[in-house]
C-alpha cells in the first residue's frame, strides 16, 4: 500500500474525512485532539476495498467473522470518555477487531495492550498498525473477558464488545483513578458505561444506549 492509498482519493479523500469530523462535532464530540486523530487516520484501510467508499460515513461496517468496524461516533465517544480526566499511560483494549479503534488509541496513550479472540482479524489488524507505524501496541490472541493481568494494572480499559455484566477481572486490573469504558447488556438492549475506580470503591455512570456485538468466550484460530 502506498502513501497515496493512505491519503485516499474520491470518497476516501481528505474532504470526505473533514465532513465526517463536522458531523461528529454536531453529534456532541468535543475533544479536539480525538477529532484530529480521527481526521488523520485512513479508516478506509480497515475495511475491504469494496466498502472503502463508505469508510467515512458515520456508520458501522462489517469486517467478517460476524464482527463490525464501530461507528466513528462511538469510537470518538468512547475515546473521549477514556481521556476525559487527562492522559492515560497504560491502556488495555478488549476486542482489537479491524484495528481501527486500536489505531486511534495508539496515538493518544503511551502504551496500548490489545486483546483479540479471532486470529485472522488480529493478523490483519497487526499489519495495518505496522503500516501506520503504531509502535506502542502489544497484541494478545485470547479471550478478552479475562483481560491481560500480566501487564496490569491499567489506568484505562476500553471494551469493544458487550458482556451481559461487567467482568470482575477487568475491574481488578484497573489502577486507582483508572477508567473503564464498556458496553453492557444482552440482546438488543445495551448501555455504554463509564466505570471509575477510586480509593473508596467503584463508581458507575450510564452514558447512552448502544449496540455492540456480544463479548464471547474462547479464542478462534
Amino acid at each position: 500500500m502506498t502513501g497515496k492509498d493512505l491519503r485516499g482519493i474520491g470518497m476516501t479523500s481528505q474532504r470526505t474525512r473533514d465532513r465526517l469530523i463536522q458531523r461528529l462535532r454536531e453529534e456532541g464530540i468535543e475533544n479536539a485532539t480525538v477529532l484530529d486523530v480521527i481526521r488523520n487516520i485512513p479508516r478506509h484501510i480497515f475495511v475491504d476495498e469494496a466498502l472503502s467508499h463508505r469508510a467515512y460515513e458515520d456508520t458501522a461496517l462489517p469486517i467478517g467473522h460476524g464482527q463490525t468496524l464501530s461507528q466513528p461516533y462511538i469510537v470518538a465517544r468512547m475515546t473521549e470518555l477514556l481521556l476525559a480526566e487527562g492522559p492515560r499511560k497504560r491502556v488495555l483494549e478488549i476486542g482489537t477487531g479491524s484495528g481501527y479503534q486500536t489505531a486511534v488509541l495508539a496515538q493518544l496513550v503511551e502504551q496500548l495492550f490489545t486483546v483479540e479472540r479471532i486470529r485472522p482479524l488480529q493478523d490483519k489488524a497487526r499489519q495495518r498498525l505496522r503500516l501506520l507505524k503504531a509502535n506502542n501496541v502489544q497484541f494478545k490472541h485470547a479471550d478478552g473477558g479475562m483481560g491481560w493481568p500480566e501487564h496490569g494494572p491499567f489506568d484505562g480499559i476500553l471494551v469493544t464488545a458487550a458482556p451481559e455484566a461487567v467482568p470482575v477481572e477487568l475491574i481488578e486490573q484497573l489502577s486507582i483513578g483508572g477508567r473503564l469504558v464498556i458496553p453492557v447488556g444482552g440482546g438488543n438492549r445495551q448501555q455504554l458505561e463509564l466505570i471509575t475506580k477510586t480509593p473508596e470503591g467503584i463508581s458507575t455512570e450510564v452514558i447512552e444506549d448502544v449496540r455492540f456485538v456480544p463479548l464471547l468466550a474462547g479464542a478462534i484460530r
